[in-house]
């Protein structure tokens, strides 16, 4: 027989799903350099966790509430910065300020982008597959978007724009299955 919980005992967890994100998100800054080729481009393996990096937050906000998504992202982008800044320094490597802001401002603005869409989707709407899928899809748009501009600054090369669009058909492919999965997910705790 479950116990049901109530509100302050609903949030004793959810630190669990804050700490996964960030290892996600640490996670995710780790893998970028390390990358395989496909059809002449070279393309991250942190592309396959990107995605679910917004299913997590998507998570919080369903099975908790909006406040505490938003501190997940707060938490989880701040630590992502002292990573960034610490292995940097322990590497002995200069510390490239662009490269930490463009991924932070990616990293911040398409999570709230997603939050605010997907929060708006569950309040209003009887929130489709197909509208959840659409909004991982645009929020990965969204990340890509603030970080070619402000990190890569290499939006006329012909072999970014390749990559960019087999990293999305990748990453579209992987949001499949996550958006089944965040259907089926009940709001709030049992």
């Amino acid at each position: 027989m479950r116990k049901k919980m109530n509100k302050k005992d609903n949030y004793k967890d959810c630190w669990v799903y804050i700490l996964l994100l960030t290892t996600l998100v640490i996670l995710t800054e780790s893998l970028k350099y390390y990358t395989f080729p496909i059809a002449g481009v070279s393309l991250s393996y942190s592309i396959f966790l990107l995605p679910f990096v917004y299913f997590i937050t998507n998570y919080i906000d369903k099975k908790y509430d909006y406040k505490k998504a938003i501190s997940s992202i707060a938490i989880s982008g701040v630590l992502f910065v002292c990573y960034s800044a610490i292995i940097s320094f322990g590497l002995g490597q200069r510390l490239i300020l662009s490269s930490i802001s463009g991924e932070f401002i990616g990293y911040v603005i398409s999570q709230l982008v997603n939050l605010t869409i997907f929060n708006f989707l569950q309040n209003n709407t009887k929130s489709s597959i197909l509208l959840i899928y659409l909004n991982y899809i645009f929020s990965l748009i969204v990340y890509y978007t603030f970080y070619t501009l402000i990190y890569l600054k290499m939006i006329l090369l012909d072999q970014y724009w390749q990559g960019y669009f087999l990293t999305l058909i990748i990453q579209i492919i992987i949001c499949i299955p996550i958006a089944i999965a965040d259907k089926k997910i009940k709001r709030g705790i049992e």
